[in-house]
């Protein structure tokens, strides 16, 4: 794959600036006819789908982030000179095709193809069905700015494949793919792996837990529950499952007072049998397997833990690896559960909304990985490279 100019790319991505805020009014149109053919009754999905004025102004502002940003390819790791006199460079390299699929968010089609080009890399969009006239609309943008600059389509592509063309598709593309990135359900996840031919990264499930330390601070407490949990409910990093310390003072009066708060709000509340002994008119869950749910919906659980090495074990069994929060005012315990608890990002007395590229520094992302290789947390311009050693010799032969 021919390497481009950091000038070129910043041109296409100036273009595209331009273009997003000339075609606003066909971006929001071809929107409403997605949005007019979804059933609302998924609020989560519906909220994102909506392409709104503001939507159409985040996405501009991914896009001239991405631009200022430094070109993250051909940039040198490190560099050796062996006795031999071998002089070893590594750089930053693209990863060549990647293709990602995801459902319903039409900004992920701006900002995955704005990352993903700047690292010169070419992309795949697989969107789904939902979303098929905004994603049509906004890669046909894509384009115009491509052509402007003298490059051809096919940097950005998008691909409108039902779930049998897909199958498919993994299985014997039409073209080298590098990398897939699958962002979405289980069920998503684990049909690309099954079919897949090339490395696949994991963007995982949320099902993000936070527990309540028996040194908390309350009112930061139930400030930080409020937020993590209804914010936004269709973000991977809403909070789904709070864990009560036992040895927590006043234990009943906080169950009962977050309780309230959380009812208040619009929250169903789902309870363990020890926390069904203080909010005895709750829900009691009845299978287990319900703690390995996201459930992206005004609800969560609340259970009951003897201690912090409980709580861990207990999200390391069931949480997605996405965010983890402990509240409590214990520096020394706060250490030991963020070191133990396996998950992408760990909080400390802060909401686990801020699991997020732009909140988190990065800028725009691909995704948030929940996989180990080869990055976990928020999938930006940096990471959207892998590296390649330069080995420069004078007919040094191995003995």
């Amino acid at each position: 794959m021919k390497l481009m100019t950091t000038d070129i790319k910043n041109k296409v991505l100036k273009s595209m600036i331009t273009i997003l805020g000339k075609r606003r009014k066909e971006i929001i149109e071809a929107n409403k006819k997605d949005l007019d053919a979804f059933n609302k009754e998924d609020r989560a999905m519906y909220d994102r789908l909506v392409v709104d004025d503001k939507k159409v102004d985040g996405m501009i502002q991914s896009v001239t982030e991405v631009m200022e940003q430094e070109d993250p390819v051909n940039t040198e790791i490190s560099s050796l000179t062996l006795d031999n006199g071998l002089n070893i460079i590594n750089k930053t390299a693209p990863f060549g095709t990647i293709m990602i699929i995801y459902e319903s968010r039409p900004d992920v089609t701006i900002e995955a193809a704005v990352l993903a080009f700047k690292a010169n890399n070419k992309i795949l969009l697989k969107g789904g069905k939902e979303a098929v006239h905004s994603n049509k609309e906004l890669v046909n943008c894509w384009h115009m700015a491509l052509a402007e600059n003298g490059l051809a389509n096919d940097w950005i592509q998008l691909l409108t494949l039902n779930r049998e063309e897909t199958q498919a598709f993994l299985k014997n593309p039409d073209q080298k793919l590098d990398l897939i990135v699958p962002r979405g359900g289980e069920r998503l996840i684990a049909f690309v792996k099954e079919h897949a031919q090339c490395a696949v990264l994991i963007s995982g499930r949320g099902n993000n837990f936070l527990y309540v330390h028996k040194d908390a601070d309350w009112d930061k407490t139930v400030k930080v529950i409020v937020n993590a949990k209804t914010h936004k409910i269709s973000a991977c990093n809403a909070l789904d499952k709070i864990l009560f310390d036992a040895q927590l003072p006043d234990l009943e009066k906080k169950l009962k007072d977050l309780n309230a708060v959380l009812k208040e709000e619009g929250v169903k509340v789902l309870v363990d049998g020890e926390v069904a002994k203080v909010l005895t008119e709750e829900q009691v869950i009845s299978d287990n397997t319900i703690w390995y749910e996201e459930f992206l919906a005004m609800q969560c659980i609340i259970g009951m833990t003897d201690n912090v090495d409980t709580a861990i074990e207990k999200i390391n069994t069931y949480s997605g690896g996405h965010s983890s929060t402990i509240m409590t005012e214990d520096k020394e315990a706060a250490f030991a559960f963020m070191q133990q608890v396996d998950s992408a990002a760990v909080y400390h007395n802060a909401s686990t909304r801020f699991t997020d590229g732009g909140q988190m520094g990065v800028g725009a992302e691909l995704a948030i990985s929940t996989d180990k290789l080869h990055h976990r947390g928020p999938l930006g311009l940096k990471q959207l490279t892998t590296n390649k050693y330069y080995v420069f010799g004078d007919g040094q032969v191995r003995v």
